[in-house]
């Protein structure tokens, strides 16, 4: 450590890892969320660190403070969930209260229900088979997240029904602090105070979004009136963190407060600066998590039982996967949502470490179950990515047989066609235009429900993923008329663009962007016209206004059409 500046060789350590390695990890399709798992257990105290004694020189690449990495990596989830509230709203929140509060609070205490029985049979006691089955059924917000956008999957329904279940577990970390602070009580008065921070987590709940419905636009808009990107940035990093702190300070999860706060600058206009801003932020943080979480993993100690843990984590993913499914098809998920959900969510959450941990200090869980339980959840986050895959595969194959044909058996391919890459609320829109001026046309889409539902309606279109030119030239995009871009996500849609510009460049592409600045970006990429949503919409609006202000049509389309090119 530098005199002045703290964890200044982690900091190093870590940047050589992000900037050096992961490249590498990237080129060998290896996931970055399993490549910093890797290196953190690589540089931490039980990989490298355990040959110091020997080779003094491999300190300076060791990170021995696991705590303190982890503390600081702590930030990338909160950025992470803060992200993900951004994209969110109260309204789609209230829309996804089925799968929250009946799919989410269902898989908790089936979970729940069969890890506690396992632990009594095994010999627990009742109070460590409580604890253990509800800090097992959480799995790995972080991780899941993650893999999640890497996929570019967020926005799918398997991505919608995890972050739903995921919702419900964050929610579910009171009542588990709550039993673990009155199972070490024993006492009347414990469990009064267990009532009165249960009382004081909800009523911090509230104050944050009264206060956040009322200030957080006001306070934006007076520190962004400052012509100050410096004080902006940091007022939204005040808001971020200090909402975090205030979760946390009433025993919720700060990963649940930055999830409201993301929830109340969605509502803003500023969401889209934000969300840019931190950006960064969130990457390299979120990062150094993952690292932390790798540095865990102490192979040497749990080397004599290394099989009975690695059958322990087996088990685990397993059963937890088939309560999910079995309970996702009772609440009416097709078969391919439903397994790639329950195989995602298999793994151990990082909140069972800690709650694991704070009950083994109040001696309400053994010393000798905490040494096992926390390798097998350790181990079990380390299989996350390969439960990724594997799910994304599993989906894919029930899709196939649930949507009919992924690749077109019944003859549709894009043929004299126009493509419409993404098939949401503009790709239909764009889709029913087509059919009223009678020019065909074949969607495809990589949320298998959407296509199942789309098919049975009889609209011509296909599961697969708009970059995978294998799929592409299976369904013969050399023929297409033109391909349409409708997706939103900004990295998703600049990769989409890209591929079919280098393999297909006669192939004319029109993309809509979220933005001027996305707009540009894909423009840049190869799209021969990307249409900025929002500034569309303002356009149009105004060329309304104009004709309702007595302008002759002509005058007020020639208007908005010199503001349009300029804007391009």
């Amino acid at each position: 450590m530098h005199a002045t500046i703290p964890y200044l060789r982690e900091i190093l350590i870590f940047l050589a890892a992000a900037g050096l390695i992961m490249p590498v990890a990237r080129k060998m399709r290896i996931s970055p969320v399993l490549g910093f798992l890797c290196i953190g257990f690589l540089v931490g105290p039980y990989g490298l660190g355990r040959l110091t004694s020997q080779l003094p020189g491999l300190s300076l690449v060791v990170i021995t403070d696991i705590e303190g990495v982890e503390a600081i990596g702590e930030l990338g989830v909160i950025f992470l969930l803060f992200s993900i509230g951004l994209e969110m709203s109260f309204q789609r929140i209230w829309s996804m209260r089925r799968d929250v509060f009946g799919l989410g609070l269902s898989q908790i205490m089936v979970s729940a229900f069969g890890i506690g029985a396992a632990v009594l049979w095994l010999g627990g006691n009742a109070e460590s088979a409580i604890l253990l089955g509800l800090c097992l059924a959480l799995s790995s917000t972080a991780i899941v997240m993650q893999l999640l956008s890497e996929q570019l999957r967020l926005s799918s329904s398997a991505g919608k029904v995890s972050f739903s279940v995921l919702l419900m577990q964050d929610l579910a970390v009171v009542p588990i602090l709550f039993l673990i602070g009155l199972f070490s009580g024993r006492s009347d008065a414990a469990f009064a105070e267990a009532m009165l921070a249960l009382a004081e987590a909800a009523g911090v709940i509230l104050a944050i979004f009264l206060a956040g419905r009322f200030l957080v636009r006001p306070l934006l808009r007076f520190v962004g009136g400052s012509g100050s990107q410096e004080l902006f940035m940091a007022c939204v990093l005040l808001l971020i963190i200090g909402t975090s702190a205030l979760t946390a300070l009433a025993g919720l999860s700060m990963a649940l407060g930055a999830f409201l706060a993301g929830l109340l600058f969605a509502a803003t206009e500023y969401r889209h600066q934000v969300h840019n801003d931190i950006e960064p932020f969130k990457g390299l943080l979120l990062a150094l998590f993952f690292i932390s979480v790798g540095m865990r993993l102490d192979v040497v100690s749990i080397w004599d039982d290394i099989g009975l843990i690695l059958l322990a984590a087996l088990a685990l993913i397993v059963f937890k996967a088939a309560v999910l499914f079995i309970l996702a098809r009772l609440f009416r998920h097709s078969r391919a949502v439903s397994a790639e959900t329950a195989i995602l969510l298999g793994e151990g959450g990082e909140f069972a470490l800690i709650a694991v941990s704070a009950a083994t200090v109040a001696a309400v869980i053994p010393m000798s179950i905490a040494y096992f339980v926390i390798p097998v959840v350790v181990v079990s986050m380390f299989a996350a990515p390969l439960l990724a895959v594997i799910g994304r595969r599993v989906a894919r194959i029930l899709s196939v047989r649930e949507a009919g044909s992924a690749t077109g058996s019944d003859g549709e391919t894009a043929e004299g066609r126009v493509i419409i890459g993404g098939f949401g609320r503009v790709g239909r829109a764009i889709g029913r235009i087509l059919e009223d001026q009678q020019i065909p046309y074949l969607a495809i889409d990589c949320d298998p429900d959407l296509v199942m539902r789309h098919r049975n309606a009889g609209i011509p279109i296909h599961f697969g993923n708009a970059n995978n030119d294998r799929f592409l030239h299976q369904i013969g995009i050399e023929k297409a008329i033109a391909f349409i871009s409708t997706m939103d996500e900004r990295d998703g849609a600049a990769a989409v663009v890209e591929d079919l510009h280098r393999f297909h460049p006669h192939l004319p592409i029109l993309a809509r962007a979220r933005d001027p600045a996305h707009a540009r970006a894909l423009r840049n990429k190869g799209a021969e016209l990307a249409i900025p949503e929002t500034t569309e919409t303002g356009l149009q609006l105004t060329e309304a206004v104009l004709q309702a202000s007595g302008f002759p049509d002509e005058l007020a389309r020639s208007i908005i059409e010199k503001e349009r090119s300029s804007s391009a």
